[in-house]
């Protein structure tokens, strides 16, 4: 069972090699006989435009389905629509009160320091 796993994910991670693997074993057949190019050898292609086709083939058939079938509309579905309810806000705080609630103490106390440090100066 495991070898069949290792063999199942070795051919599907080097599935877009075999093209490359099938060109480099049977490049004279490729670079003599399949080759686009062969009447330009100054091109010096030796088969490699039929690899490109086989790597384009390749890549084809890797795309996914749902690729192709892109929704590019603007339609929106709405699926419910339920009117909320207004809500009024209520007038919780009064800036005019100066009193404190019964039962609250400042405990918080803070130092006011006017002056403001300055590094000392060095004279070279």
């Amino acid at each position: 069972m495991k070898v069949t796993i290792v063999i199942l994910t070795f051919f599907l991670l080097f599935k877009p090699v075999f093209p490359v693997v099938d060109y480099v074993v049977n490049y004279d057949y490729i670079a003599k006989v399949l080759c686009v190019n062969k009447a330009k050898p100054q091109m010096h292609c030796n088969g490699k435009c039929h690899l490109m086709k086989e790597l384009a083939k390749a890549a084809e058939n890797e795309k996914p389905i749902s690729s192709d079938k892109k929704n590019t509309g603007t339609e929106n579905e709405v699926l419910f629509c339920e009117a909320l309810p207004s809500f009024e806000s209520l007038l919780v705080y009064d800036a005019g009160v100066t009193e404190s609630p019964v039962g609250y103490t400042n405990l918080y106390g803070y130092l006011t320091n006017h002056s403001v440090f300055h590094p000392p100066l060095f004279s070279v």
